[in-house]
Protein backbone atom coordinates (compact mmCIF):
# COMPACT_ATOMS: atom_id res chain seq x y z
CA UNK A 1 0.00 0.00 0.00
CA UNK A 2 2.64 2.74 0.82
CA UNK A 3 4.22 1.87 -2.96
CA UNK A 4 1.21 2.61 -4.21
CA UNK A 5 0.82 5.32 -2.56
CA UNK A 6 4.84 6.53 -3.82
CA UNK A 7 3.74 5.64 -7.25
CA UNK A 8 0.88 8.14 -7.27
CA UNK A 9 2.57 11.04 -5.72
CA UNK A 10 5.61 10.41 -8.08
CA UNK A 11 3.07 10.53 -10.86
CA UNK A 12 1.57 13.68 -9.95
CA UNK A 13 4.79 15.10 -9.36
CA UNK A 14 5.94 14.35 -13.31
CA UNK A 15 2.36 15.45 -13.94
CA UNK A 16 3.49 18.70 -12.89
CA UNK A 17 6.44 18.92 -14.56
CA UNK A 18 4.45 18.53 -18.25
CA UNK A 19 4.31 21.47 -20.42
CA UNK A 20 2.02 21.91 -23.25
CA UNK A 21 4.74 22.05 -25.75
CA UNK A 22 7.84 22.83 -27.09
CA UNK A 23 8.92 26.58 -26.70
CA UNK A 24 7.76 29.22 -29.59
CA UNK A 25 10.48 29.79 -32.32
CA UNK A 26 12.14 32.34 -32.69
CA UNK A 27 11.09 35.29 -35.11
CA UNK A 28 12.12 34.55 -38.67
CA UNK A 29 15.95 36.51 -38.30
CA UNK A 30 16.10 36.34 -35.27
CA UNK A 31 18.32 33.45 -33.25
CA UNK A 32 18.06 32.34 -30.06
CA UNK A 33 20.48 33.66 -27.66
CA UNK A 34 23.96 32.15 -28.42
CA UNK A 35 23.50 31.39 -31.99
CA UNK A 36 24.15 33.41 -35.04
CA UNK A 37 20.88 34.29 -36.46
CA UNK A 38 20.51 32.70 -40.42
CA UNK A 39 20.18 36.13 -41.62
CA UNK A 40 24.44 36.69 -40.92
CA UNK A 41 26.52 36.95 -43.86
CA UNK A 42 30.16 37.43 -43.71
CA UNK A 43 31.72 40.01 -45.96
CA UNK A 44 32.94 38.95 -49.07
CA UNK A 45 35.54 42.01 -49.96
CA UNK A 46 38.91 40.75 -50.87
CA UNK A 47 42.53 42.07 -49.59
CA UNK A 48 42.96 44.35 -46.45
CA UNK A 49 39.16 45.93 -45.98
CA UNK A 50 37.68 42.12 -46.74
CA UNK A 51 39.97 40.90 -44.13
CA UNK A 52 38.98 43.76 -41.85
CA UNK A 53 35.05 43.83 -42.37
CA UNK A 54 35.43 40.10 -42.37
CA UNK A 55 36.97 40.50 -38.22
CA UNK A 56 34.27 43.10 -37.34
CA UNK A 57 31.31 40.79 -38.29
CA UNK A 58 32.87 38.25 -36.14
CA UNK A 59 33.21 40.44 -33.24
CA UNK A 60 29.89 41.74 -34.06
CA UNK A 61 28.38 39.05 -33.72
CA UNK A 62 29.82 37.57 -30.84
CA UNK A 63 28.35 40.45 -28.97
CA UNK A 64 25.08 40.33 -30.55
CA UNK A 65 25.25 36.75 -29.39
CA UNK A 66 26.37 36.97 -25.99
CA UNK A 67 29.89 35.16 -26.72
CA UNK A 68 32.06 38.60 -25.78
CA UNK A 69 31.37 41.42 -23.47
CA UNK A 70 31.06 45.17 -24.71
CA UNK A 71 34.60 45.66 -23.30
CA UNK A 72 36.28 43.34 -25.61
CA UNK A 73 34.32 44.15 -28.19
CA UNK A 74 35.27 47.92 -27.46
CA UNK A 75 39.06 46.53 -27.33
CA UNK A 76 38.97 44.82 -30.52
CA UNK A 77 36.82 46.82 -32.69
CA UNK A 78 39.58 49.87 -31.87
CA UNK A 79 42.13 47.64 -32.69
CA UNK A 80 40.51 46.55 -35.82
CA UNK A 81 39.70 50.45 -36.38
CA UNK A 82 43.75 50.71 -36.52
CA UNK A 83 43.69 48.11 -38.87
CA UNK A 84 41.43 49.53 -41.11
CA UNK A 85 43.18 53.39 -41.07
CA UNK A 86 46.58 51.40 -41.97
CA UNK A 87 44.68 49.52 -45.06
CA UNK A 88 43.24 52.97 -46.28
CA UNK A 89 46.46 54.42 -45.98
CA UNK A 90 47.67 51.66 -48.58
CA UNK A 91 49.27 49.25 -46.21
CA UNK A 92 47.88 46.34 -46.94
CA UNK A 93 50.68 43.78 -45.44
CA UNK A 94 50.73 46.24 -42.60
CA UNK A 95 46.55 46.04 -41.69
CA UNK A 96 46.54 42.23 -42.41
CA UNK A 97 49.35 41.73 -40.25
CA UNK A 98 47.80 44.25 -37.36
CA UNK A 99 44.42 41.80 -38.23
CA UNK A 100 46.10 38.64 -37.34
CA UNK A 101 47.90 39.57 -34.52
CA UNK A 102 44.42 41.16 -32.85
CA UNK A 103 43.06 37.95 -34.04
CA UNK A 104 45.77 36.06 -32.02
CA UNK A 105 45.86 38.38 -29.06
CA UNK A 106 42.17 37.48 -28.40
CA UNK A 107 41.89 34.29 -29.15
CA UNK A 108 40.57 33.96 -32.53
CA UNK A 109 41.77 31.57 -34.75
Amino acid sequence: MRIHALLAGLGLVLAACQTSGPPPAPAPGQAPPGVTPSTFRMPTGTGCAGEVERFQAIMDNDLASGHTTKGVHGRVSAEIATARSSCAAGNEGGAIAQVRATRTKFGYP
